[in-house]
């Protein structure tokens, strides 16, 4: 029965800087209470960044997301309450109080797992999902929460430079799509 159910990606809001060893308890939490097979993978989204150290280089994974571990599962009732119950788990991104988790669009997971869409990628006209002078809200980062209008569009870096009122006076920002959504 549970083979024909398509998995989806959820993100789980953890707290910062625990990520792989939350991602541990998931995955033997999830085990111990008999879920092994609804659960497919557990991931904590990293980059490789080279530190330069007593000059010496060094490769080191950097969480890319801190604070989100992405979880692909079949998740019902009890699975959710599982992963809510683990240690340094805040809940899921996108829910609503007391509601189900929200799983993620394709799109959304594509971008996160960095697999852009070869479509996108060899069309001539790439959407740009913001325009000028348009008003966003920062919702990640020192200044998540603050309105701001967008100034600059860097498309090959996918950046923004958004203008924010801070104290009362005008303050330029430069922070990725990633970091700010529509109002």
């Amino acid at each position: 029965m549970s083979e024909t159910v398509e998995k989806k990606w959820y993100v789980v809001r953890a707290v910062s800087g625990q990520e792989h060893k939350i991602k541990g308890y998931i995955e033997t939490e999830i085990a111990r209470l008999g879920f092994a097979q609804e659960l497919e993978e557990v991931l904590v989204p990293t980059e490789k960044v080279v530190q330069i150290r007593n000059g010496k280089k060094l490769n080191k994974e950097k969480v890319y997301f801190p604070g989100y571990i992405m979880v692909k599962a079949n998740l019902d009732g009890e699975m959710v309450h599982a992963i809510r119950s683990i240690t340094n788990v805040i809940g899921f991104l996108g829910e609503t109080k007391g509601g189900d988790p929200v799983p993620l669009r394709k799109s959304e997971v594509n971008r996160m797992l960095g697999k852009v869409d070869e479509l996108a990628a060899t069309s001539d006209q790439v959407a740009i999902p913001f325009v000028m002078g348009e008003t966003i809200k920062v919702i990640d980062g020192p200044f998540n929460g603050f309105n701001g209008t967008v100034e600059k569009i860097n498309e090959e870096k996918r950046k923004l430079e958004v203008m924010v009122k801070i104290f009362g006076r005008k303050t330029p920002l430069e922070l990725s799509y990633m970091q700010v959504e529509k109002v």
